[in-house]
């Protein structure tokens, strides 16, 4: 597995392709996609997280911060940075993340986080998303890809 604090080898540049609604399944799908590639990694997630994703995608502004925007603004606030997010993991079916976050003395921490959540922050602090190397084969391979 891929040490999620340095950005070196096994990690893969990706970003938000897609969502969808998966209407036989009632799930709420966000597809990820290859920066330089083709391979694709969908993720369920649940419905405030695609309504907080499909928000800042689309522009909208809401009145008050929401969570992710919250979270985005106590990291600015703190003088931290949020590098990139990471998904590190796929356990049982579940996808695990990490938000990398630069103190403002130049320390690198990894918080767990759910990829969810992490994708949201992410596209609210023009952070980088990266998926490890081995997640994406364990996909494929689940795929059949």
């Amino acid at each position: 597995m891929s040490d999620a604090t340095s950005p070196s080898n096994g990690l893969v540049r990706m970003e938000v392709s897609k969502i969808r609604i998966d209407e036989r399944r009632g799930e709420q799908v966000i597809v990820l996609k290859e920066k330089d590639g083709n391979r694709l990694l969908p993720i369920i997630i649940g419905i405030s997280e695609v309504t907080a994703i499909k928000m800042k995608i689309s522009g909208i502004q809401p009145p008050r911060p929401l969570t992710h925007d919250l979270l985005r603004n106590t990291i600015s606030e703190l003088g931290a940075k949020l590098q990139r997010i990471v998904v590190h993991k796929l356990e049982f079916n579940t996808f695990y993340a990490q938000l990398i976050l630069e103190s403002k003395e130049g320390s690198v921490h990894a918080v767990d986080a759910r990829p969810s959540d992490s994708i949201a922050v992410a596209l609210r602090a023009d952070a980088p998303i990266f998926v490890a190397e081995d997640v994406l084969n364990q996909v494929a391979s689940s795929y059949g890809l």
